[in-house]
């Protein structure tokens, strides 16, 4: 009887295969791209182009440029009034080119060679080329809309418009003028006051403003005094302050300060909102 053959059962002393040896990969393979770091300091807010958008002071809103000039410098969501300059503002009120400038090659000249840490006439120089403008205040007649007016326009932008020897000649000129031709006056003021670097020829444009004013009156003729951001000290204190009709834009700093007699010394800030 032939014996069937069992297969060899092992022990569990297997001998063990050897291990595979992985094969080895280009060295490009095993390298990862390292993503690049920001420099420090660096930033992702996108840089805003200049005098495409204007932030509102007020709410904080970025208004358009052009949709702000065609407002006529009001923001379209809080009806913020932002600053605006004597030319800009004569162009939004007459009629296109009906204005006739008066007296525009007059010139301030240092009576007193005033001197600090900059000369007046230093300055003087300085704001002429910034502005374009010959002093803080261009008058003339122009028309708004059929009716011939008389308008002066103060602009802070020069020497905070100021009022000096020759803002005070321009404005009585003008004043003298409206009343020669029975014309209507307007004054539009914003100005920091009676300018420092005249001394009291400065002080003395308080009274000369106010008696062309008083023949203006006894004319009976009208004077329409506009009051923007700021107007203060010596020129509320005159001028802008003895109209038939005193109108001012929203919220403006108006403000008498420093007079001789301390008995009427006194500070008014006056908001004004829109109706």
């Amino acid at each position: 009887m032939a014996k069937s053959k069992q297969p060899n059962r092992s022990l569990g002393l297997e001998t063990a295969e050897p291990a595979l040896t992985p094969p080895t990969l280009p060295s490009e393979a095993t390298t990862f791209t390292k993503k690049p770091k920001l420099a420090a300091g660096a930033s992702r807010k996108k840089e805003i182009p200049e005098g495409l958008w204007t932030k509102c002071p007020k709410c904080s809103t970025m208004v358009f440029d052009k949709e702000l000039d065609e407002n006529l410098k009001v923001c379209t969501k809080c009806s913020h009034h932002f600053p605006i300059g004597a030319r800009e503002r004569i162009n939004s009120l007459v009629e296109t080119c009906s204005f006739e400038e008066m007296d525009a090659s007059l010139e301030s000249v240092d009576v007193l060679e005033f001197t600090g840490v900059a000369s007046y006439k230093s300055k003087l120089e300085a704001y002429q080329k910034s502005t374009g403008l010959k002093d803080a205040v261009i008058t003339g007649i122009g028309l708004i809309g059929a009716r011939r007016v008389a308008l002066g326009v103060m602009d802070f932008g020069f020497l905070g418009g100021s009022m000096g020897s020759v803002v005070g000649e321009k404005l009585a000129r003008l004043i003298e003028a409206a009343t020669h031709k029975r014309t209507p006056l307007i004054i539009i003021s914003t100005s920091g006051g009676a300018r420092m670097y005249e001394g009291m020829f400065s002080l003395m444009q308080m009274a000369k403003t106010c008696a062309a004013l008083a023949y203006h009156a006894d004319a009976r003729l009208p004077y329409i005094s506009v009051l923007t951001h700021p107007t203060t000290a010596g020129v509320m204190a005159s001028y802008a302050s003895v109209g038939d009709l005193i109108l001012a834009e929203p919220e403006p700093v108006i403000r008498v300060h420093e007079l001789a007699d301390s008995s009427v010394n006194f500070v008014v800030s006056m908001p004004m909102s829109t109706p």
